[in-house]
């Protein structure tokens, strides 16, 4: 009897999950109940995952070279993407999901899987497989399918992980609009993204301005106990930016949830999760497309190793494999969003920190090859030096924010 897997959720994860599958020689089954709406997202993917997913290009709208991040008190810290050593891989690729994900639903049914348009409505894990309910986009039509094993790619909200028994995830809102701007506005935006801190904007996460083909992506995260707050701190943000965003018109407003915290186990019997689905979303930035594209591929690898016996011991080998390579990047990532993020004088030290060619070098090795740069002794003294006086700057006499001094001056006080 031919083995077979059903992924709920054909997002870039799924999608990923699929394709390997595939290539394994696996009978794969995706449903996804959304194939018209892109799932809203900043959309930046790095250098890496167009090398190991063997993406083309022509799927980036924009290779971002330059940063700029801009503390609460308007401070600005100018950043060049750059690694240690120069390569055409110092940029981040910025794309439009409904583009991206589109092209790899459609490569995974190039490789044979079948792609259901449907909702999960049931899920039953037994001793000798998985049955999989759903009802039908379209005709309202329920129905059901048998599988030897489930992988769940069904986003922060999963219903996968509901019908599995698992507890909700610590969860942060991401709200962004998409702003057509004239010509002479968008130059600007050629090949720049923008970084914003500050309680006004995001009291712990960070808000963006990013370029995509025709328009930028202005969004804003608020973590767990703010989210009530989403729009107003998107009217802040756009306040901040002022007249960069002269005569622009808002072409879509859209949200989404983000996982705050990795699960305690992604493997079960006969069912796996993956991506936002399984909490892989980095702290301090918020990535979450190549992880899980990335978790995608190795739980499909893992998978295709035990589907003959595909129990909760087996398939922690996924676990094991993805903590051991990635869990220092996730333990550091999360310790510097608690550290760069913590109140607004530490955002100020955070992007001053950001000045440091160490950090932009170390930072920029991490992110476009996915590996945690070693940091030399020397570079360590030199962070840790100017560090110190940053911190001693911004406790000892805080910063008034520009836009009060504006304000100040315009009132002639």
């Amino acid at each position: 009897m031919t083995q077979r897997v059903v992924i709920v959720g054909a997002s870039v994860g799924g999608a990923t999950a699929a394709i390997t599958l595939r290539g394994l020689g696996i009978e794969t089954v995706l449903i996804e109940r959304e194939l018209t709406r892109a799932k809203p997202c900043g959309g930046a993917v790095p250098p890496a995952a167009f090398r190991e997913f063997d993406l083309p290009t022509t799927l980036i709208d924009r290779k971002v070279t330059h940063c700029l991040v801009v503390s609460p008190s308007g401070q600005e810290t100018h950043i060049d993407v750059a690694g240690s050593v120069p390569s055409t891989d110092d940029y981040v690729a910025m794309v439009r999901r409904e583009v991206f994900d589109a092209f790899l639903r459609s490569r995974a049914q190039q490789r044979g899987a079948e792609l259901i348009h449907a909702q999960l409505t049931g899920l039953r894990v037994e001793r000798h497989g998985v049955t999989v309910t759903y009802r039908r986009v379209g005709d309202g039509g329920e129905q059901s399918i048998t599988a030897d094993a489930v992988i769940g790619a069904d986003g922060a909200y999963s219903p996968t992980a509901k019908f599995l028994g698992l507890p909700n995830l610590p969860r942060a809102i991401a709200l962004q609009e998409r702003i057509a701007l004239p010509d002479r506005q968008m130059a600007r935006w050629e090949h720049t993204a923008d970084l914003y801190l500050g309680h006004d904007v995001s009291p712990d996460l960070y808000a963006w301005a990013f370029p995509k083909r025709d328009h930028i992506a202005v969004g804003v995260g608020a973590g767990p106990g703010h989210t009530a707050q989403a729009r107003t701190l998107l009217a802040n943000l756009k306040a901040r930016l002022g007249p960069a965003l002269d005569g622009g018109r808002v072409l879509l407003r859209e949200a989404h949830a983000l996982p705050m915290e990795p699960r305690k186990h992604m493997a079960f019997d006969r069912a796996m999760l993956i991506g936002d689905a399984a909490g892989l979303v980095v702290h301090t930035s918020g990535e979450g497309i190549y992880w899980a594209m990335k978790s995608g591929q190795i739980a499909a690898q893992v998978l295709a190793q035990h589907l003959d016996a595909p129990s909760a011991a087996h398939l922690r080998a996924y676990e094991k494999l993805w903590w051991n390579e990635y869990g220092s990047m996730y333990a550091f990532l999360r310790w510097l969003q608690k550290w760069g993020y913590g109140n607004e004088r530490q955002m100020e030290v955070f992007t001053e920190m950001c000045r440091n060619r160490d950090v932009q070098r170390l930072t920029f090795d991490s992110y476009m090859h996915k590996q945690m740069a070693p940091a030399p002794w020397l570079a360590q003294l030199r962070m840790t030096w100017d560090i110190i006086r940053a911190e001693a700057r911004n406790y000892l006499r805080p910063r008034t924010p520009l836009r009060e001094l504006h304000a100040c001056v315009a009132a002639g006080d």
